[in-house]
């Protein structure tokens, strides 16, 4: 074997010792979502808030009665049932640790949460991690200010979804207004106006 094969056989080698150190060590959440969040910075992937308004003015269709038979435990181990923030704005935000888009919203979460009054606006962040105990690590490692939940019972039927990041915001009057599939900038004035609006 010549020299010129042995070296790109070991430049190969060592690079896909790298490329598998970091799948395995799970980095490569963290690194895709860090890319993701400068596509989040375009604000190419933001849901448009004014033509979620208009569907929900008196000229447009009727926003759908949420349903607040959703059980949660929080990382304190409580349980918790989305009946207790009736009469809130309630912004649910289905994500988990091992999903790079999830990973590339948080911080604009996390932001926007810090901003609104928590009187009025409740923040559920609710992890499909296999072990809660993960998302549980997750915000702390990261000093997320907002709770994290998991679900303990089934998900009710409106809020199932085949892709996360999904987001739902419930306005006060118990309607579901908004749903959002994907990774979106939650901390932009234009969506924190509209939680506010709600």
């Amino acid at each position: 074997m010549n020299k010129k094969i042995k070296k790109n056989l070991i430049e190969y080698g060592v690079f896909a010792v790298v490329i598998l150190g970091i799948y395995f060590s799970g980095i490569h959440t963290e690194i895709i979502g860090f890319a993701q969040r400068g596509l989040l910075a375009t604000g190419a992937m933001n849901p448009d808030i004014e033509k979620v308004e208009e569907a929900i003015t008196d000229n447009g269709p009727t926003a759908t009665k949420a349903d607040f038979n959703l059980q949660l435990v929080n990382s304190k181990g409580e349980k918790v049932s989305m009946e207790q923030f009736r009469g809130k704005v309630i912004f649910i935000n289905l994500w988990a640790t091992w999903c790079p888009p999830c990973v590339a919203e948080m911080p604009s979460i996390n932001k926007m949460y810090n901003d609104i009054d928590k009187d009025k606006v409740e923040v559920l962040m609710i992890s499909f991690d296999r072990k809660f105990e993960k998302a549980i690590a997750y915000k702390k490692r990261n000093n997320f200010d907002f709770e994290v939940y998991a679900p303990i019972a089934a998900m009710p039927r409106m809020y199932e979804s085949q892709s996360i990041p999904t987001t739902y915001i419930i306005n006060s009057k118990g309607e579901l207004v908004f749903t959002h599939k994907g990774m979106a900038d939650y901390d932009r004035q234009d969506f924190k106006d509209f939680l506010n609006s709600l």
